[in-house]
């Protein structure tokens, strides 16, 4: 069986299904205003507007993408070990798979600063144009933390099942009363791992049937995290937001709250619960066509998706053709459906655009892939490391704080991801398996297959 058609086109849908309403999400409650010397500003809407925070629980689908990752994750790193795979091996491959369009996105984002800084743009201007288009970094560290924990977790949900994501589950509960009681922010780091790190964890219960094969047991997930969420928001201490508003303490997200933890299991569950149904309307090819090139260019999306609001930007509020109604009214919400049809066509064609690159970005996971057991594997973790730290600096303080090039964030990407590619640096690229004069049966083949897969699958 090919595989394509091993895949689980339920999981690669919530996989483009996060990716969408999180590119919605952003830009719905992106607001651009003009001021009268020509300035563009961006109010936060969430703060502006309290009862926008609402909508928050209708675009907060980032649990689902977890829940995925570790649904892909687990199967991937299943047949992996068999196979003689090593973790060194398999944690090189999915990292590379993010860090390779990280990377290159980064790079094209800096040197754009790097001469807007040089030919005298507005520092003010520049480092909020920076930390827009870094504003989604906040997922990679993340996730590259899971992926390289991956064989360990793993290992925890062989031998304890659900009772490795409720352990997860109750040590973070106790690091966020840390958080709101003590506000030991530092402590707040362990949730970001802990409580994305359930979603992951349940991706792996999913994939070996522990969630499924007990029936009522989606519902009971989806009832009580709903009543837990609740609970939280209207008698505990935490806002209904569940993306960061400035100045609200405790947020949902930074770090990620009980409330948040709540939300994971419903989605969880509702996920579960909705899994036939939307499984009977995918095997439609006709709605196959639509959902998996979406699922195909997710990477592509999240990465980019800030910068059509960047280009419209320039193109109608600069110029002063965009009609700027009053922040909240009637007009500017019925406004937002333009904006929107205009942002999608320009994302689209930033996708078409990024083909080429993109096949590069293939070529060189061939070239840099580490093997089952890489030679070099001790260079793997020193880079995951370094990138890691660099990934997060740019989430934190943008691509240019205070308008100023970062050059130790970039240079910590730029040697983190060399020294994750020199694990598995081959001097030729693999040859293509569906050529004639190239051995199908062969390990090399294989693995060829294998490094073609889209990289989305990595997140």
């Amino acid at each position: 069986m090919s595989r394509s058609a091993e895949r689980d086109r339920y999981v690669d849908f919530l996989r483009a299904w996060a990716i969408v309403l999180v590119v919605l999400g952003h830009w719905v409650i992106t607001a651009l205003v003009r001021s009268s010397d020509g300035e563009i500003t961006a109010p936060e809407l969430l703060a502006t507007l309290p009862w926008t925070q609402w909508l928050t629980l209708g675009f907060q689908i980032m649990p689902l993408f977890f829940l995925a990752g570790g649904h892909a994750a687990g199967g991937s790193w299943k047949r992996a070990r068999p196979a003689g795979g090593t973790a060194a091996g398999w944690v090189g491959g999915r990292a590379l798979r993010l860090l390779l369009p990280a990377g290159a996105y980064s790079v094209l984002v800096l040197c754009s600063v790097g001469i807007c800084s040089a030919v005298g743009v507005d520092s003010g201007t520049l480092a909020l144009v920076g930390w827009a288009m870094a504003m989604q970094f906040w997922f990679l560290p993340v996730y590259l933390v899971l992926s390289a924990s991956t064989p360990a977790l793993h290992f925890l949900h062989r031998r304890w099942g659900l009772r490795v994501p409720v352990a997860m589950a109750v040590v973070a509960l106790a690091a966020d009363v840390f958080v709101v009681t003590a506000h030991t922010p530092y402590v707040g780091l362990l949730d970001y791992v802990l409580v994305w790190g359930v979603a992951y964890q349940l991706g792996f219960c999913w994939q070996d049937g522990l969630l499924t094969g007990r029936r009522p047991l989606a519902q009971v997930m989806a009832g009580c995290g709903a009543v837990a969420f609740g609970a939280l928001i209207a008698f505990g201490p935490f806002p209904v937001s569940l993306i960061l508003v400035t100045g609200q303490d405790p947020s949902n997200t930074n770090p990620p709250s009980a409330a948040m933890l709540a939300w994971v299991v419903a989605q969880t569950g509702v996920c579960l619960v909705a899994a036939p149904a939307v499984r009977r309307l995918l095997a439609r090819e006709r709605v196959w066509r639509v959902v998996g090139p979406v699922g195909g260019a997710s990477m592509t999306l999240y990465l980019w998706h800030m910068l059509p609001v960047l280009v419209v930007a320039a193109a109608f509020y600069l110029t002063g053709l965009a009609p700027e109604p009053a922040l909240g009214s009637a007009a500017w919400w019925a406004l937002r459906v333009p904006w929107l049809l205009v942002l999608g066509t320009v994302l689209a064609g930033v996708v078409v655009a990024l083909r080429p690159l993109e096949r590069g970005l293939t070529l060189l996971h061939e070239r840099t892939r580490p093997s089952a057991a890489p030679d070099r594997a001790w260079l793997l973790w020193p880079g995951l490391a370094v990138s890691v730290l660099a990934l997060t600096r740019f989430a934190v303080r943008g691509f240019a704080p205070g308008g100023r090039f970062p050059v130790l964030p970039a240079l910590g990407l730029l040697v983190g991801t060399a020294l994750v590619m020199a694990t598995g640096w081959r001097s030729r690229v693999i040859p293509d398996p569906k050529d004639p004069k190239y051995p199908e049966d062969s390990k090399d083949s294989k693995d060829s297959k294998d490094s073609k897969d889209s990289l989305e699958e990595a997140a």
